[in-house]
This record gives structure tokens, C-alpha cells and sequence, in this order.
């Protein structure tokens, strides 16, 4: 079975740092994703806000480099929890728990002119832990080629 999510969209406020009792760091933000279709030939914008949550050292990266309006790619799995409020209700909510995040802004100073890609955050498993980071070569005679990410390598390598 899988349980997959893989997001492109906008920051709706800055991410919002907290700590557990135990010390464990999470970060939680909005992200709001953007369809275009045609409706009679006219062009409409339909826009879905989706809640993030992501944990442990990635939460303080993302703390520090993301803020409203950025442009981020986010993959993780959908989530649903449920508490009870104040007033004895039961509320319910979906998220999706990221473990691996990237923005797509553009660099400062970079002098180009085009979306440039920041190095590659070393995405993290639900656990905490480093997974080796991996981008996918070009396919020549029907064999796909995969090797591991340089930073230092061409951002032009990138699946996306």
C-alpha cells in the first residue's frame, strides 16, 4: 500500500516553531496549491490549502528558511488525528507529515534571471534519520540511470 503526498505551492503564513514536553521540535504551516481549468472558455482558479507538519531537525530548517508566500516543494504522507476541545467536542484534522521539503525561490544574488533550485535539504525519514538523497539521470536505450545527488552538481539533474 502506499500513502504519498507530493506538493508545489505557496506558503499561506510563516511556519509556526514549536516544542513537545519531551524537546521534540515540530513546525506546522499552509500551503495552498493552485488548479487552472476552463469553464464555458473561461479560465478558473481553483485553490486547495493543505496543513503541513514537519518534525526534528527538517522543523528548524524549515523555520528558518521558509516564510509566507514562498514557493515550496513538499513530499510526505497524509495524516488524520483527532482530539477533543474545550468543550468536549471531538475535532478532526488532516495534515500531511512532510519528510522532505525544498523551496523553489529564487537565490539571492544568483544574477540569473531564471528559478534557480537551492541545494537539496537532506531529506529525513519519519524517524530522524538521514536518507541518502537521490535524483534521476537521463534514460538512454531504455535503461534509466540512477545516481546520487551532487550539490555541487547541476541543478538541471533535478526530477522536477
Amino acid at each position: 500500500m502506499i500513502n504519498k503526498v507530493t506538493l508545489i505551492g505557496n506558503l499561506g503564513k510563516d511556519p509556526e516553531m514549536k516544542t513537545l514536553p519531551n524537546g521534540t521540535a515540530y513546525v506546522r504551516f499552509s500551503v495552498a496549491t493552485n488548479e487552472n481549468y476552463q469553464v464555458n472558455g473561461e479560465w478558473q482558479t481553483k485553490t486547495e490549502w493543505h496543513n503541513v507538519i514537519i518534525w526534528r531537525q527538517a522543523a528548524e530548517r524549515a523555520a528558518q528558511q521558509l516564510k509566507k508566500g514562498s514557493m515550496v516543494y513538499i513530499e510526505g504522507k497524509l495524516t488524520h488525528r483527532s482530539w477533543e476541545d474545550e468543550n468536549g467536542n471531538t475535532r478532526y484534522m488532516t495534515e500531511v507529515a512532510a519528510n522532505l521539503f525544498r523551496s523553489l525561490d529564487k537565490r539571492e544574488g544568483s544574477g540569473n534571471s531564471g528559478r534557480q533550485m537551492p541545494p537539496p535539504e537532506e531529506p529525513m525519514n519519519m524517524g530522524g534519520e538521514k536518507q541518502q538523497p537521490t535524483a534521476s539521470g537521463s534514460t538512454t536505450n531504455n535503461n534509466t540511470q540512477q545516481e546520487s545527488y551532487d550539490s555541487e552538481g547541476d541543478a538541471d539533474d533535478l526530477p522536477f
